[in-house]
């Protein structure tokens, strides 16, 4: 599947990433896992529909048809809806209902659909109202920041924000770095040394389990020309 896209960072303390797309043709993609909520906004032939979805525990097959148009909101870890149980939507896309041709309901209020350009102010106004919370004690342990929290508690704050342990979160995102590497054009040996993984197998399993390729896969792919050399998965 080819998919045209555009992306921006935001100055949102509860967005991280915003990208908009086409699909050129039908086709499907190997998604990676992933640690993050999402919503989407997704038109096709006259329809429009808005997903929650996420976060993804395992890698897998997404599927879009030929003329979707797409919208990508990322939202910072700790994020998430309010009325929406972290557990309930892991591995799911969950479709809102429609209110009119321009609104959707979420949290018994009917919002107009969000675009590439007012993204920040629709998440603004979700959280002014509450439907969009931040737990900063997440955020703040991922960063390494020290808690006053037992790690008992800690745990249930994860779960009620993430639906995933810490734990899972920082594998998928030690994956997610690997991979940026590789696509950098770092080697597998020097990979393994920065990413923080025991030795050569260890990232070989890590990438495969939460990106869906193997190191030498993903060189393949981002440096078509590259030869790796005597560094084989």
């Amino acid at each position: 599947m080819t998919i045209l896209f555009e992306e921006r960072l935001s100055d949102s303390p509860y967005v991280a990433l915003v990208q908009r797309g086409r699909t050129a043709q039908d086709g499907s993609v190997l998604r990676p896992a992933e640690s993050h909520w999402h919503m989407v906004l997704l038109r096709y032939e006259g329809e429009t529909r808005f997903l929650v979805v996420g976060p993804w525990t395992t890698t897998g097959v997404l599927s879009y048809p030929g003329g979707a148009e797409l919208l990508w909101i990322k939202l910072k870890p700790g994020t998430f809806l309010s009325h929406l149980p972290a557990q309930s939507i892991l591995n799911k896309e969950t479709p809102l209902p429609q209110a009119t041709n321009s609104t959707f309901w979420l949290h018994s209020s009917a919002w107009q659909f969000p675009d590439y350009d007012n993204v920040e102010t629709f998440v603004e106004r979700l959280a002014r109202q509450e439907t969009l919370l931040h737990d900063p004690v997440v955020s703040a342990a991922l960063q390494d920041q020290p808690q006053t929290l037992s790690q008992r508690m800690i745990r249930h704050r994860f779960l009620q924000a993430t639906g995933i342990t810490q734990s899972h979160i920082r594998q998928i995102e030690r994956a997610r770095r690997a991979e940026t590497l590789l696509r950098q054009g770092m080697s597998i040996l020097d990979t393994v040394y920065e990413a923080g993984y025991f030795d050569q197998p260890h990232l070989t399993r890590a990438l495969k389990r939460w990106i869906g390729y193997t190191p030498s896969q993903i060189i393949n792919i981002y440096q078509p020309g590259c030869v790796p050399g005597r560094q084989h998965d």
